[in-house]
């Protein structure tokens, strides 16, 4: 009893000290306090048992984050912080030249700035964890932790975890997937945009990527010495699925997913594309020799009711026909809305006669889009 009373004077006095200070002489000595509180706190494992306040200039941005929200969601974040201030802390890793580096709460961290707010609440994660590979396996486990991601975004994440030397097993690991999920994104980056509820023309936009300067790592997974030769994609849980491996899709032998052409450049990749798919003759050609020659694709493929089907006919006729790879499928924006719709419209009907030559039921425009809303969350 004693020693509370002798406490909780202690603790007054201090009280008494700190508020005689200055605003920013203040902050600085509570943030201390809280540090010395965290060393000894019984959840000193706990990030979130030490949120300091720092300068708005000390927080800056990743440049991976894989998580874009749209104009309205972040005016509601930017009313929920106004209105009711910062509930959670930026999630941040600390870096040698002094700066924070966002790894969870980017657009919290923008809003704050937005709202001329000169202090931001943060916690610092995985002090001892310096490798950009690290903060990247740590954004995207707090991403997916809320079942929110980028499918594009993310395939290029993956990409590049895979050239740091990471091995299926760790990505996996580290990311919170399974290896069928990895294996997926690395076997088909390029036609993520196939689970988007996107129009067509949407879905087939592709950015330049880009090479990181990066140190090659040792991968200390060794009990998969072996990928894993199969793997199945979403919606796994409808009956009607029918799933092949990939080496056994008829597309995969036939380049669909390669990187590159040889001879060509993406333009002229590009290019063969706009002058394929403006020939309806050719194109619909190819469509009836995909559906009646790629059995396992299509089976694997058309099957799966959460995709985007019309994309994946598309690209698969290209690639039968011309031997260009779906990482090239930007190449359709080149056409008219016009020439678009048409090219919608003759892959949707060789999909219904893929369909119902199956005993399917045929589908609509909808629903052969993927017809799958997909939310983003944003704080």
């Amino acid at each position: 009893m004693e020693r509370k009373k002798r406490m909780t004077k202690l603790i007054r006095s201090i009280v008494s000290e700190l508020s005689a200070l200055e605003e920013e002489e203040k902050i600085a000595a509570l943030n201390d306090m809280r540090k010395a509180l965290y060393e000894i706190s019984p959840q000193h494992s706990e990030p979130v048992d030490c949120v300091i306040w720092v300068g708005a200039e000390e927080v800056v941005a990743n440049d991976y984050n894989p998580n874009k929200v749209a104009p309205p969601e972040m005016e509601l974040l930017e009313l929920s912080i106004d209105s009711d201030g910062f509930t959670q802390p930026i999630v941040t890793w600390w870096r040698e030249d002094g700066k924070f580096e966002v790894v969870d709460g980017f657009h919290r961290h923008l809003v704050g700035k937005k709202l001329g707010m000169s202090k931001l609440p943060i916690v610092i994660v995985n002090k001892n964890r310096t490798d950009k590979n690290d903060r990247i396996a740590s954004t995207i486990r707090h991403n997916r932790a809320r079942g929110k991601h980028i499918i594009d975004a993310m395939s290029e994440i993956v990409l590049e975890l895979k050239n740091r030397n990471w091995k299926n097993a760790r990505i996996a690991r580290e990311l919170g997937m399974d290896e069928e999920e990895i294996l997926r994104l690395c076997q088909i980056s390029g036609l993520e945009d196939i689970f988007k509820d996107d129009d067509f023309s949407q879905s087939w936009n592709i950015e330049d990527s880009y090479e990181d300067d990066f140190v090659a790592l040792t991968d200390e997974v060794t009990e998969m010495e072996k990928e894993e030769q199969g793997f199945r994609t979403v919606n796994t849980s409808d009956n009607d699925r029918i799933f092949h491996t990939y080496d056994k899709w008829e597309c995969y032998k036939a380049g669909l997913y390669n990187i590159s052409v040889e001879g060509m450049s993406a333009e002229e990749c590009e290019q063969t594309y706009v002058e394929f798919l403006s020939d309806l003759t050719a194109f619909e050609t190819a469509l009836i020799h995909v559906v009646t020659e790629w059995k396992n694709s299509c089976e694997h493929y058309l099957t799966n009711k959460s995709m985007n089907r019309i994309a994946y006919l598309g690209q698969a006729a290209v690639c039968y026909a011309t031997g260009i790879p779906s990482k090239y499928r930007g190449g359709f924006n080149l056409l008219t809305e016009g020439q678009q719709q048409v090219a919608n419209e003759m892959a949707l009907k060789y999909l219904n006669i893929w369909l119902t030559s199956t005993g399917r039921c045929a589908v609509t425009m909808e629903v052969a889009l993927g017809g799958v809303e997909r939310q983003v969350d944003i704080y």
